[in-house]
């Protein structure tokens, strides 16, 4: 759930699901106010209603009955009483009580009471679905006061207009009826962000090929016009680096494979060379500018992508080729399993392996080989016994030709291409490379394999 939510379709769904479920809950809100207020204005006028049709039914009620009618009419939010007492009236009649006299004609004088009701002050409740931020509840906003009701024969009597009784139990959970709404929205919102993300994706996964394999195949033209425009000019993109990387490989592997012919020529030739000091001299020269035309040779191969990926098995590779390197007379040890397969050309991964092991045994004297098994990978670290690389230099010795100033040099029979062909390997399987100076000596190259998975 981490990982999608730092993820661009997660990020475009939490905040596509945040902002509907706020323009929701504000419509909601707003509803709810509206609605509040429309039941006040039509409370009011059921009041008005009401009480003129209570006040004017008790004037025709005789006046020994008058004090049981009022009983029985008074059972609701209207309530008209008889006042035993005048109390304290106001120096101005309210809004509600000038509309009530009005309708009732000259024969009623009406006057506002200074003290509310007790009921006007007590939180009440009007039926809300949804009581977002307080909708819903509260005090009654609408009319809530006291008259005092002069009637024609003289007698005063007291109409109080109190809140609205507490809404009925609607029987169900309204907030269940939500739980649908969201549903809905959210599939909405992944649905979008699908849409939107899905072409950025595979964008993303084509440029990710692309530093593996760069023969993988084109992307696909599909999606909306921009996501069509940007996947050709990436497969535009693509075409021109596989073609300029083609020259390139195609111009080093044909320098260095007409050189061979010139260089065996004269090998013959020196050998004809009477003065022995100098024919070994010059034999040196000659065998140190074959071996950089070999591995010129093998730097060209490394570029070459065109070699089929197939299954490899990691553990039997690596078994291998530490015992050939045994074969040949190298101090190689090889402990762990792998236990793991991956994608790969096993002559590629086999050149790379070979090149670290060469230069563990040729700079350190010996090789110590440790395979392990990761979350989705394999690290294999080769350690050597030698004098280590200098900080600084730890990066600069993958650039081609590069060489260091001490044991590392032209002399000790390197020539600067051993790790540029590692790496390029490495990189082109989607595994990692690196050197460190290892705590108890010596240098350690540790190279990283992903795992195959069927049908990934």
């Amino acid at each position: 759930m981490k990982a999608f939510f730092q993820g661009m379709t997660g990020r475009v769904f939490l905040v596509l699901m945040l902002g509907i479920i706020a323009s929701a809950a504000l419509t909601q809100y707003l509803a709810i106010n509206e609605r509040q207020r429309t039941l006040q204005r039509y409370r009011d006028f059921h009041a008005l209603e009401r009480s003129e049709q209570i006040i004017s039914t008790a004037d025709v009620v005789l006046p020994e009955s008058r004090i049981q009618y009022l009983k029985v009419a008074s059972m609701g939010a209207i309530k008209l009483e008889v006042a035993n007492r005048l109390p304290a009236v106001a120096s101005e009649l309210s809004e509600f009580g000038a509309t009530l006299a009005n309708r009732l004609g000259k024969d009623y004088k009406l006057q506002s009471l200074v003290e509310r009701p007790e009921a006007c002050e007590r939180p009440t409740q009007v039926y809300s679905a949804f009581p977002l931020f307080g909708a819903g509840t509260g005090v009654w906003r609408g009319t809530c006061e006291s008259l005092v009701v002069t009637m024609p024969d003289g007698q005063h009597l007291k109409l109080s207009i109190l809140p609205p009784r507490q809404p009925a139990p609607t029987g169900h959970n309204e907030y269940a009826t939500f739980v649908p709404f969201l549903l809905s929205i959210a599939i909405l919102a992944y649905l979008v962000a699908r849409m939107t993300m899905g072409p950025l994706k595979k964008l993303a996964d084509a440029a990710k090929n692309l530093g593996n394999d760069i023969n993988h195949a084109p992307i696909k033209l599909s999606g909306a016009t921009e996501i069509r425009t940007a996947s050709a000019a990436f497969n535009a993109m693509q075409a021109r680096i596989r073609q300029h990387i083609a020259q390139r490989t195609e111009m080093l592997a044909a320098i260095t494979h007409d050189l061979q012919t010139p260089l065996t020529r004269m090998r013959l030739r020196l050998e004809k060379v009477q003065d022995p000091e100098l024919q070994g001299k010059l034999l040196e020269d000659l065998s140190a500018m074959q071996q950089m035309v070999k591995e010129g040779l093998d730097l060209a191969r490394s570029m070459d992508t065109t070699e089929a990926m197939q299954r490899v098995d990691l553990d039997a590779l690596l078994d291998s080729v530490c015992a050939d390197a045994a074969d040949a007379g190298q101090e190689v040890e090889l402990k762990g399993r792998a236990a793991m397969d991956m994608m790969g050309r096993p002559l590629d991964i086999r050149r790379c392996l070979v090149n670290l092991i060469d230069n563990a045994v040729k700079y350190g004297h010996r090789a110590h080989v440790t395979v392990e098994r990761l979350a989705g990978s394999s690290r294999v670290r080769i350690r050597d016994e030698g004098p280590g690389i200098p900080p600084g230099q730890l990066a600069q010795v993958f650039e081609p030709f590069y060489r260091l100033e001490t044991s590392r040099n032209r002399s000790s029979g390197g020539t600067g291409l051993g790790l540029t062909i590692a790496r390029n390997i490495a990189e082109q399987h989607g595994a990692s490379l690196s050197l460190a100076n290892h705590a108890n000596g010596g240098l350690e190259a540790t190279l990283v394999f992903p795992e195959f998975y069927a049908g990934k």
